[in-house]
């Protein structure tokens, strides 16, 4: 058994292979599904001292689709591009951030709307 190379890590699924479109969706529908409340933050860099991000825009209360939020990181994306930038979900009920996973790495060609 041989231990893996010592990599940087980012935030819940990071572990994985960057997520495609369709798999980005997917977590996306499940914050829905869940009654979560999504977001989208960014933040120049990913290290775990920093707790707080830049929020983009408001938390998308009224979102009933991935594809809303996906337009929303899109633009993000699109204005942000030399930042890190995460999807969050947002349990009212708990007043907590229940998940979040990054959606855009700096420099990163493999993340793809």
């Amino acid at each position: 058994m041989k231990t893996l190379p010592k990599e940087r890590r980012y935030e819940t699924l990071s572990y994985l292979p960057p997520l495609t479109d369709a798999q980005i969706e997917r977590q996306i529908d499940y914050i829905l599904q869940m009654g979560y409340i999504p977001a989208i933050e960014f933040n120049e860099t990913s290290d775990p001292e920093v707790y707080y991000w830049t929020m983009w825009k408001l938390p998308l209360f009224n979102a009933s689709t991935p594809q809303e939020v996906l337009s929303e990181v899109q633009a993000c994306r699109s204005e942000y591009s030399n930042c890190f930038i995460r999807v969050v979900g947002f349990d009212n009920v708990k007043q907590c951030q229940i998940l979040s996973f990054i959606v855009h790495k700096p420099g990163a060609s493999t993340y793809r709307y």
